[in-house]
């Protein structure tokens, strides 16, 4: 149970790996600010805070259990206890993971849990560490730190998979293949998983900053509003990303259909050219005695004549039906886009012949 402590006094003296006799007297003493972070938490670690702290055993029995819980947040009077849930760095997957940290906030204290290392935590006591900053404005300004890295650090993972997104709207058009499909729909689930634990999310941050909490001071409100502004805008980005996904996922099946339809249409094609060519060789081929075809000089060649005028024919047939292609002109639709300049709005070319028009008038004046 990797456990890390600090404890900043009333003089500004910051002190670090309390054990849990000093933890006790400085959670006690009511003054200063004692911060209790506990990462790959254990049910030992929960005995300990129930012993020290005296947290209600159903909040330490959300902390220890391993099952996923959606974010919340509950008010026992003399503390706040909340869950909420940030992008897992710790491990590798092709799916977005995330991890869970409960926070108990009170009025001289702060008390974080976690099953995975988050960087979000580690950001904080960098900070920490360094001048003791996030503890200098009481409890509430130090959860809010924590809770703001914790948030930020999902936005370089929602434009990431905007990235992925975009690849793989190009694979798409150019080759679409079985890992395209398979890549769309692990997309489809890291957004759908990132929404589960956002938008509840949002709303406990919601909460926070409307005042409903009193261990929430009003100057640190305006601070977890920012947070709450943040979380709005990685929904609105993911929602994006979840709008990407269904259409890549739409244009892919189109493309597949487009590309087995060429393949029907060539297969159709050859067919249809081979067909009279069966029939006229099926014919030609009898060897019935009086067949007086059989006996002309010139057959051979008249039958290999009849048989590259059906071919041709065939085919200039599908060629004036449009199902063929080759040597037709470009429509007119996909020439390069282009707006005369001069109906627009700040184009300088005609900027400069009002100037000169409004020159030769006042010439003209004189």
């Amino acid at each position: 149970m990797p456990l890390k402590t600090y404890y900043l006094d009333t003089e500004g003296t910051l002190c670090r790996d309390l054990d849990e006799q000093q933890t006790l007297a400085a959670f006690e003493s009511k003054q200063g600010l004692l911060w209790v972070d506990i990462t790959e938490i254990t049910e030992e670690d929960g005995l300990f805070m129930e012993r020290v702290f005296r947290f209600h055993h159903l909040a330490v029995e959300d902390c220890v259990s391993p099952k996923i819980h959606p974010p919340k947040i509950d008010d026992f009077d003399e503390y706040l206890f909340m869950i909420l849930h940030g992008v897992n760095y710790a491990v590798e997957s092709e799916v977005v993971e995330t991890a869970e940290i409960a926070i108990f906030i009170g009025k001289n204290y702060v008390v974080s849990a976690h099953s995975y290392p988050l960087l979000s935590v580690e950001a904080t006591k960098q900070m920490v560490e360094r001048d003791g900053q996030p503890m200098k404005r009481g409890a509430d300004f130090l959860a809010y730190s924590i809770v703001d890295s914790l948030v930020d650090n999902v936005l370089p993972t929602v434009d990431k998979m905007t990235e992925i997104a975009e690849d793989i709207e190009e694979e798409i058009i150019r080759n679409p293949q079985q890992s395209t499909l398979e890549a769309i729909l692990k997309l489809k689930r890291s957004s759908v998983h990132l929404h589960r634990v956002m938008a509840p999310q949002r709303e406990v941050l919601n909460r926070i900053s409307r005042g409903d909490f009193g261990i929430i001071k009003g100057d640190a409100r305006i601070f977890y509003r920012d947070i709450y502004d943040h979380i709005v805008r990685i929904e609105d980005l993911n929602q994006t990303v979840r709008d990407m996904s269904d259409n890549t996922l739409s244009t892919y099946l189109s493309s597949v259909a487009n590309r087995q339809n060429e393949v029907m249409k060539v297969l159709s094609i050859v067919a249809a050219i081979f067909l009279p060519l069966s029939l006229i060789t099926g014919i030609f081929g009898m060897n019935f005695v009086n067949m007086p075809e059989l006996n002309l000089s010139w057959g051979y060649y008249g039958v290999l004549g009849l048989i590259g005028f059906a071919i041709l024919s065939v085919i200039g047939i599908f060629w004036a039906r449009g199902w063929i292609n080759w040597g037709r002109r470009r429509s007119a639709i996909l020439r390069p886009f282009t707006v005369e300049k001069e109906k627009l709005k700040g184009y300088f070319g005609h900027l400069g012949k009002r100037q000169r028009r409004q020159h030769d008038t006042s010439d003209g004046m004189k």
